[in-house]
C-alpha cells in the first residue's frame, strides 16, 4: 500500500511540474482541447459514452471470470510463503 501511494504521490507531483509548465508557455486545457477540436462539454459526451459502453462489457465478462477465479481460489492448493 505505501509503494501505491508513493507512486501516486509521483504522478501528482510530474503533473503538477508539467502543468506549471505548459502554464509558463501559456498552454491551458481548452487551447489543446480546441487544436483537436474539441470542447470540454464534448470531450463529457464522449467520456460518459465509454463509460456506458464498458460497464455492461465489464459485467458480461465478470459473469465468466469472477466464477473461474473463485472455482481456482478455492481447489489449488495454497502457496508457500518460500
Amino acid at each position: 500500500m505505501r509503494k501505491f501511494l508513493i507512486g501516486l504521490f509521483k504522478i501528482a507531483l510530474a503533473s503538477l511540474i508539467a502543468g506549471v509548465g505548459l502554464s509558463f508557455f501559456g498552454i491551458t486545457a481548452q487551447s489543446i482541447l480546441a487544436m483537436i477540436g474539441m470542447t470540454p462539454e464534448s470531450l463529457w459526451l464522449k467520456a460518459t459514452a465509454l463509460v456506458n459502453w464498458a460497464l455492461p462489457n465489464i459485467a458480461l465478462g465478470a459473469i465468466i471470470v469472477v466464477p473461474v477465479w473463485l472455482v481456482a481460489y478455492v481447489f489449488l492448493p495454497p502457496r508457500t510463503g518460500d
